[in-house]
C-alpha cells in the first residue's frame, strides 16, 4: 500500500514539473496523471469494475494505435520534395526572437532553399498577444540574415491556425503566378506533418512534406501523442482546424 502511494505521488508531482515547469510537455504530464489515478483505483474496484476498466484501457490504446499510425508514417521528409514554392508553417517566437520549435522549421527551410536555389518560401504565421513580432516576420528576418534573397520570402502575416496559414499562403502563392495543385513543399515540424499534408490536400493542393526534427526527444514524444488527439478530434468534428 505504501509503495502505492509513494508511487501515486511521484506520478502526481512530476506531471505537476512537466505541466507548469517545463513547457512543451503537457500531454506527458497528462499521461503521467492518468497512471496515477489508474494505480489508485484499480485495486479498489470490484472484479467485473477491474475487468470493465481494462476493456476499456484495451480499446483506447487500440484506438490511439490507429490514429498514431499515419501520423508516424508520414513523419519525414518526401522522397522528391521539389517544388516551385515552399510554405514554412510558423511557431512560437519569443519576443522577436525565434523559439526552439521555430528554429528547427527554419533550420529545414534553409536547407530546402539552399537545395532548391529557384524555390521561393512563403512563411506563414500571425503575431500572438505574447509575441513581440509576427511569427512570418521572425522568420523572414532569420532566413535572410542566413543568407537567403529577401525577393524569395514571401510574408504571411496574417493567419493563427495551420489552416488559416495554407489558405492565405495558398493565396499569395496563386497571385505570384504559381499554382499549389501542381505540387507545393510544406515545411513543419515531423510530427505535425501528417495534419498539414491532409489539410492541403483537402484545400486542392498536391502537398510534398519536408520533415522539421524536433531535437529534444521527450518534446518529440509529448508532440506525437498530443497529435494522436487532434486527429481524433478532426475525425470526430469533421473539420479542419
Amino acid at each position: 500500500m505504501k509503495k502505492r502511494m509513494y508511487f501515486v505521488i511521484i506520478c502526481i508531482v512530476l506531471g505537476l514539473i512537466l505541466r507548469f515547469v517545463f513547457p512543451g510537455h503537457d500531454f506527458l504530464a497528462y499521461g503521467l496523471w492518468l497512471l496515477a489515478a489508474l494505480v489508485l483505483l484499480f485495486p479498489i474496484l470490484p472484479g467485473w469494475g477491474r475487468w470493465a476498466l481494462a476493456a476499456l484501457l484495451v480499446i483506447g490504446c487500440a484506438v490511439f494505435a490507429v490514429l498514431e499510425i499515419p501520423i508516424v508514417k508520414e513523419a519525414k521528409t518526401d522522397a522528391n520534395p521539389k517544388a516551385d514554392y515552399v510554405i514554412v508553417l510558423g511557431a512560437k517566437v519569443n519576443g522577436t526572437m525565434p523559439s526552439r520549435s521555430m528554429l528547427e522549421r527554419l533550420r529545414a527551410a534553409l536547407d530546402y532553399l539552399q537545395t532548391y536555389p529557384e524555390a521561393v518560401a512563403v512563411v506563414s504565421g500571425g503575431q500572438g498577444d505574447d509575441e513581440g513580432v509576427s511569427e512570418a516576420a521572425a522568420m523572414q528576418t532569420w532566413l535572410v540574415n542566413q543568407g537567403i534573397d529577401p525577393a524569395r520570402v514571401l510574408l504571411e502575416d496574417r493567419s493563427e491556425t495551420t489552416r488559416e496559414n495554407l489558405e492565405n499562403s495558398f493565396e499569395i502563392i496563386r497571385q505570384s503566378g504559381g499554382d499549389p495543385a501542381s505540387g507545393v513543399a510544406i515545411v513543419t515540424s515531423e510530427y505535425h506533418l501528417w495534419r498539414a499534408k491532409l489539410m492541403a490536400e483537402a484545400l486542392g493542393a498536391k502537398p510534398l512534406g519536408v520533415a522539421a526534427k524536433t531535437g529534444w526527444i521527450d518534446l518529440r514524444l509529448n508532440y506525437f501523442i498530443r497529435e494522436a488527439f487532434a486527429a481524433a478530434y478532426m475525425r470526430v468534428a469533421g473539420t479542419l482546424y
